[in-house]
């Protein structure tokens, strides 16, 4: 495992971080709790020391199952990544989408992040992770109905009582990172980043270089379509967000395989499947600090981790990206 220091911090974290997104079931079609319990723990024990969550996964169920897998984890040895600024137990701020629950029951989420909710927020997660501080504090979603300032300086009360240790944000542009930055020092933004989900390389990445913010990539196997393991007509669970993405239609199924099996011979040379390769690219991009890779159970696990040990030559990183240079999806 390789590691990285996320910058302006002192964490040096595995460039593969356990997603725990999948691990709270929601979106996903449901999960196995002791197989997430496993498949953290075995990321553990290949050398992956940071876990990225947010209070939404599963409406708290994602940190519980990761306080759960940590419990006898050395405390200062593993890293907290959780977000907050997404609720759906109180309806104010940004509505985002109707959903349902783990139980299957109606549930809208909203976007917000004025100051007293941060707050709560991070006093719940800390409960729910087991800990009395987190490592780093990430905005989930931007909230246009509270001014920047006012969340940035909420989340300057949980540094100032140790209760969070960094700041960072997710799902930012350039333009409102730049401003989140007047008021917090802000260490990283985490942005959805694969193959074929490239759009923050124009504004975001040159800004991040820059300055030297770390961007946290995630989704980079686009929720596994760019394992190869997704065919036309695939039917997903009931709840899966998968089901709407113009990502999976059978026609992006389809040129996204093409794709794939193109440079399918160069993952059989090195001994490693197609989700490892696209992992090992990403974390080669430039400004890519961090790749999160979800588990549902260890041998997913297991996996995600080796793809840190892969080694890809700037020939090869180019010969792939002129091969990505001729797929094109269809909206």
């Amino acid at each position: 495992m390789q590691y990285r220091t996320l910058a302006g911090t002192s964490l040096y974290l595995s460039e593969i971080s356990f997603g725990a997104w999948a691990a709270g079931g929601w979106m996903w079609g449901g999960n196995e709790r002791n197989g997430a319990i496993e498949a953290i723990r075995k990321s553990w024990e290949l050398g992956v020391n940071n876990i990225d969550t947010a209070a939404v996964y599963g409406q708290g169920e994602s940190e519980e199952i990761v306080g759960e897998a940590i419990k006898t984890f050395p405390r200062d040895q593993v890293y907290i990544l959780t977000k907050y600024g997404m609720r759906w137990d109180l309806a104010k701020g940004d509505f985002a989408f109707h959903s349902r629950n783990n139980q299957g029951e109606a549930i809208d989420v909203y976007r917000y992040a004025g100051k007293e909710s941060v707050i709560l927020e991070c006093e719940r997660s800390l409960k729910r992770l087991g800990t009395d501080y987190i490592d780093l504090y990430q905005i989930h979603w931007p909230d246009t109905t509270t001014p920047v300032n006012e969340t940035m300086e909420a989340v300057m009360k949980l540094i100032e009582q140790g209760k969070v240790r960094y700041a960072g944000v997710s799902n930012f542009s350039a333009e409102l990172l730049a401003e989140a930055r007047k008021y917090l020092n802000i260490v990283s933004d985490q942005v959805p980043y694969s193959m074929i989900k490239r759009e923050y390389e124009q504004k975001l990445v040159p800004y991040c270089i820059s300055n030297q913010v770390s961007i946290l990539a995630y989704s980079p196997m686009e929720r596994g379509l760019l394992t190869g393991k997704i065919k036309p007509g695939h039917v997903f669970a009931e709840g899966d967000h998968r089901s709407g993405l113009f990502y999976f239609k059978d026609e992006n199924i389809s040129r996204v395989n093409s794709f794939l099996n193109e440079i399918k011979p160069l993952a059989d040379e090195k001994g490693v499947t197609l989700g490892q390769l696209a992992l090992r690219w990403t974390l080669d991009q430039p400004g890519i600090t961090i790749a999160l890779a979800g588990a549902r159970n260890a041998e997913q696990a297991e996996q995600n981790a080796k793809a840190s040990d892969i080694q890809l030559s700037s020939e090869e990183n180019k010969w792939i990206n002129e091969r990505l240079a001729k797929l094109e999806l269809v909206r």
